[in-house]
């Protein structure tokens, strides 16, 4: 149950992290996952599951409702973003050194505050894109312990939150658009080449 829930939510924020509402229930429950490391909580425990159940429904009522100040919301978001994210590269990599994570967890949630502060929207779709990554890859890790692996782990990282960021970012709409354009001219130009190669009609 606990893997199944992970990968939903990750995969509902690698499509719709741009959401508010959604990129606040993925920041609550990547941050649940990492406080249960944190608090060396058994996974198997019903308790260890309500907590980031529990944190992903508030993150999502609180950013939903909350849509009159967005400024601020998005600075938290980003601050617990920026944390959680390297909670849960710490705890997908088995990486555990005491009170040196709390301060890489502070550490990750400045990064978090700044870049959401100077680039809000794009700032969103990459907190979005990793969110949902990590989330993903921590529940498959679950079932292919091979994915604690430091490089193939980091791969598939960086593979979810590329296609997400891209996505989301509407890089892939631009490049069929771009495309459909170039077809579109090269179609008009074979059409107007063949019009002047073609043999004049008898008038007759």
């Amino acid at each position: 149950m606990f893997p199944i829930l992970v990968i939903a939510i990750g995969i509902a924020v690698l499509a719709l992290g741009k959401r508010l509402a959604v990129l606040g229930a993925a920041v609550g429950a990547l941050l649940g996952v990492g406080l249960l490391r944190l608090f060396n909580v058994p996974v198997t425990d019903l308790f260890a599951l309500l907590i980031p159940i529990l944190l992903a429904v508030i993150g999502f009522f609180v950013a939903g409702f909350a849509k009159g100040i967005v400024s601020i919301v998005l600075l938290v978001m980003g601050a617990l973003g920026g944390a959680a994210i390297v909670l849960a590269f710490l705890d997908l990599f088995q990486i555990s050194s005491g009170l040196l994570d709390w301060l890489l967890a502070v550490v990750g949630g400045v990064v978090g505050l700044i870049l959401v502060r100077r680039y809000k929207e794009w700032a969103m779709i990459v907190l979005a894109g990793l969110l949902g990554a990590l989330l993903v890859t921590r529940g498959l890790s679950v079932w292919l312990p091979s994915l604690k692996d430091g490089a193939i782990g980091t791969l598939l990282v960086i593979v979810l939150a590329g296609g997400s960021i891209a996505f989301q970012g509407g890089i892939l709409g631009k490049r069929k658009a771009a495309a459909s354009v170039q077809a579109a001219a090269g179609g008009g130009s074979q059409a107007a080449k063949d019009d002047q190669t073609a043999p004049p009609t008898s008038t007759k």
